[in-house]
């Protein structure tokens, strides 16, 4: 399904710049790539990191697209569509 989110994008500063909230605060850097919420800021590890912890934050946030955190990466994803946006 095609995402509806993608107007909704807008520049925003992340929460943790130095790497995901929830890793920190657990103090280990377990993860392997970032994710920044584009709705709130939060900054989360991605599905191939241990703690999955950007896909945690949509499933208890709903909020629907994050983006790449890692340098050189420009790309977004929806989590609720599943839809790569370029």
């Amino acid at each position: 399904m095609e995402c509806t989110h993608a107007d909704d994008v807008r520049d925003i500063e992340p929460l943790t710049p130095a790497g995901c909230q929830e890793c920190l605060a657990a103090g280990t850097q377990e993860w392997f790539h970032l994710r920044l919420c584009m709705t709130c800021g939060h900054v989360g590890c991605c599905d191939s990191s241990p703690g999955k912890h950007a896909s945690k934050h949509w499933e208890a946030t709903g909020h629907p697209i994050a983006r790449s955190f890692q340098p050189g990466e420009m790309w977004r994803w929806c989590f609720e569509h599943e839809d790569l946006l370029l």
